[in-house]
């Protein structure tokens, strides 16, 4: 099915058009979430307010060295920040927008919405 016109409501296509300037660099969040390691880690940062490098290895089941490079994209990607105290590195969430995006997708596919 196609449209046989050009603009069938031109008064919302004039007022939406600038709105999506607004979802310029917001496919960035997506693809640093689209990574099943960098999702899962961002998902525990949502249950701890700061967590270790060593204890996201742990918890996410990888080795401290792949924890770590996940941890450094995520940061780079400017969805974390960290701290460091002597040797230990630790990382938070940079706010709580992205701690709401990745809470609400997880009650989504808890709820059904996203099928396998």
């Amino acid at each position: 099915m196609s449209c046989d016109i050009y603009c069938y409501n031109e008064e919302v296509v004039t007022r939406l058009r600038p709105e999506m300037e607004k979802a310029t660099g917001v496919e960035l969040i997506f693809k640093a979430l689209a990574d099943a390691t960098r999702l899962k880690i961002t998902y525990a940062l949502t249950l701890e307010t700061e967590l270790c490098v060593c204890d996201v290895a742990n918890i996410i089941g990888t080795s401290t060295a792949t924890a770590s490079h996940h941890l450094r994209m995520l940061r780079n990607m400017g969805l974390a920040s960290y701290r460091k105290e002597g040797k230990l590195v630790f990382y938070s969430l940079k706010n709580d927008n992205i701690r709401q995006l990745v809470s609400i997708a997880i009650a989504s596919t808890e709820e059904g919405v996203v099928v396998g």
